[in-house]
């Protein structure tokens, strides 16, 4: 069979690409916020699901190994910007980028249980708004703030703070009924990622105008992520999904 593989892209993605194509995949290109609806509709057969969306997958999506991505301290890609300080957006209107799932329940865990205010309203970002969320790439080219917001969080590095755990951004999954030796291919797929993807990052020489960095901010900034989850991370996770029980509850 071929398989149909979602493929995110972001500039931190890109060491997962490094040997896709190769193998022979059918690769979509997809939002974060897209990618577990194509996957539920059966557009897609694997991918680099979000934290949050992977757990609502687990019932026909399985893990590919252990791979993923997930930041030590700092996103560097994730980022919150206020007209005032995080502690007092209890009333605040949220401008919230349609590309994210887990940003919107990253901040919600964020200000209601670390800071203990009242949630935001989130609105689209042509509304009035306090403040606002990038992601990736966005995130990215925005990093240094906005004009009119003084106040810039990193979401990962608040994360950090509060669990002393590094935020998983998400994960790599497969549907189930996928034939074990197409898993085995795609799970060696992300092998070479893991070590010639990643590597090839680090030998960028050219800027990346569009995102306004340098090489060396995109190796400092790959230096910050990890795209093998062991077991800080897995204790991240879960600390994550017991937190959206206590929202949800």
């Amino acid at each position: 069979m071929v398989l149909t593989v979602g493929r995110m892209p972001y500039l931190h993605t890109e060491p997962y690409d490094f040997d896709m194509e190769r193998r022979g995949f059918t690769l979509v290109n997809l939002m974060p916020s897209a990618m577990a609806r194509a996957a539920e509709q059966g557009d897609i057969d694997a991918g680099l699901f979000s934290l949050v969306d992977s757990f609502r997958l687990e019932a026909s999506f399985e893990p590919v190994a252990n791979f993923g991505i997930a930041c030590l301290r700092e996103a560097g890609s994730i980022f919150l910007y206020a007209k005032q300080p995080i502690e007092e957006l209890g009333d605040a209107r949220i401008g919230m980028t349609d590309e994210a799932s887990t940003a919107p329940r990253l901040l919600e865990i964020l200000l209601r249980l670390k800071y203990k205010v009242a949630p935001a309203t989130y609105v689209n970002r042509d509304e009035p708004h306090d403040g606002f969320v990038l992601v990736g790439n966005q995130g990215l080219r925005q990093r240094r703030g906005a004009r009119g917001f003084p106040h810039t969080y990193d979401l990962g590095a608040e994360w950090y703070d509060w669990t002393q755990l590094p935020l998983v951004f998400s994960r790599w999954m497969v549907r189930q009924t996928v034939d074990p030796q197409v898993k085995a291919i795609l799970q060696d797929a992300l092998y070479v990622g893991l070590e010639e993807g990643v590597n090839a990052m680090y030998q960028i020489q050219e800027p990346r105008d569009r995102l306004l960095m340098l090489p060396r901010d995109i190796t400092q900034y790959i230096q910050g992520l990890r795209y093998y989850l062991r077991l800080p991370e897995e204790q991240s996770m879960h600390q994550f999904r017991q937190y959206l029980h206590q929202l949800e509850g």
